[in-house]
């Protein structure tokens, strides 16, 4: 285990090194997984470890990889998937017409954008469907080009879908190039980075509990910005927006916040 000592320094080193910044993530979860990490890689103090990731592109990347949480599966809660299908879709289409402007923010694996064109295909023509999908993490942005998945990531897929879109390979699953040509995959920073405009539909889910309460106040209202009047920005179970009317939301049912005309 690393000393003690330093930890504020390497929240700066990092910062330096990757732009994510460690201060917004609720410190001891964070730490304890960091500690973790420094210690399988053999290191004795913060110091030596950022000195290892600054040189080992390979122990660089695991480190990003580490930090950002990847917990990911297709159609991740599926009640919440019916109520996608039922309700929020067809009111987004009858409100914005099939040119649906959707963004998939921390999208992991591409677990979840994936989830989001089939889904949708019910609903419109594949060729109308464009999702934006964003990650912090280079490493899972390449990992959900490859679509590539196990059996587990996949379980919650109407069989329909799973036997249309998806093709069995040594016991993993491929996704069809037809989904995967309807996402389009961009590195992004949630703390950091500009946010797209003009969305009628904002997936983040499961994400946002490793924030602190002001940087997930931050975020969701960045997110308010970026969708239009009447959007929606769906979160997972997980999750809550605590003050949702005093930063511009109306909560439709469940984890669907509607963007409000105030």
């Amino acid at each position: 285990m690393p000393i003690e000592n330093g930890y504020e320094k390497f929240k700066k080193d990092v910062f330096t090194l990757t732009k994510i910044d460690l201060n917004a993530y609720k410190e001891k979860q964070m730490k304890r997984r960091i500690d973790t990490l420094i210690g399988k890689n053999k290191c004795k103090s913060y110091d030596e470890y950022v000195a290892l990731i600054k040189n080992d592109k390979e122990r660089f990347e695991e480190f990003v990889n580490f930090l950002t949480i990847n917990v990911s599966e297709f159609y991740r809660n599926p009640e919440q998937w019916e109520l996608l299908d039922k309700d929020v879709f067809p009111k987004l289409i009858e409100k914005f017409g099939n040119n649906i402007k959707i963004w998939s923010a921390a999208c992991s694996t591409g677990d979840e954008p994936y989830s989001l064109v089939m889904a949708l295909s019910r609903h419109l023509p594949l060729e109308k469907i464009k999702i934006i999908a964003t990650d912090i993490d280079k490493q899972v942005i390449a990992k959900a080009k490859v679509g590539l998945y196990s059996a587990k990531s996949i379980a919650n897929v109407p069989a329909d879908l799973k036997k249309k879109y998806f093709t069995e390979i040594g016991g993993s699953y491929q996704i069809s190039d037809s989904i995967k040509q309807r996402v389009e995959f961009k590195e992004h920073n949630l703390l950091k980075d500009s946010y797209p405009t003009g969305c009628h539909l904002i997936v983040c889910r499961n994400v946002l509990i490793y924030f602190t309460e002001e940087a997930k106040e931050e975020v969701y209202k960045k997110f308010n910005a970026a969708l239009v009047n009447d959007g929606v920005l769906f979160i997972g179970s997980t999750e809550q927006i605590m003050n949702y009317k005093e930063i511009g939301y109306d909560r439709a049912q469940s984890f669907f916040f509607i963007k409000n005309n105030k």
